[in-house]
């Protein structure tokens, strides 16, 4: 098991950037894939975006291409996902996951077995 708290989320205006973390407590991450996912309001909860954490290739939702980047740090076995350009609708509770390597899809929630508490993000017009 992996235990993960997030940080970094408060209230800011559209277009402001934010980086969210989340620290990774347990085992090795070596063969882990990390990923951030969001839920606004009324919502369903959706990908955001994910990395395998020994393969810095990244994986990202059409919606935050060029304006994300997810990354690590070995070190402190963080995870980190910068965040500019911040948009009204990237509004919502921001949640770090991780799961063993599989087959599933990495933007799945199946593919995940550890889920921090969330953090809230809110991006005003």
């Amino acid at each position: 098991q992996v235990r993960l708290a997030e940080s970094g989320g408060e209230l800011v205006q559209a277009g402001a950037s934010l980086k969210l973390s989340c620290v990774a407590a347990g085992r090795t991450l070596r063969f882990y894939t990390m990923g951030w996912f969001r839920q606004a309001p009324v919502k369903e909860r959706e990908f955001v975006a994910a990395l395998v954490w020994n393969n810095q290739t990244p994986k990202y939702t059409d919606s935050v291409k060029g304006r994300f980047t997810i990354f690590r740090d070995d070190t402190s076995k963080t995870l980190f996902l910068q965040m500019n350009d911040l948009k009204p609708e990237d509004t919502g509770v921001y949640y770090c996951a991780a799961g063993l390597i599989s087959t599933i899809p990495v933007l799945s929630e199946r593919a995940y077995s550890d889920w921090g508490q969330g953090t809230q993000v809110t991006v005003s017009s």
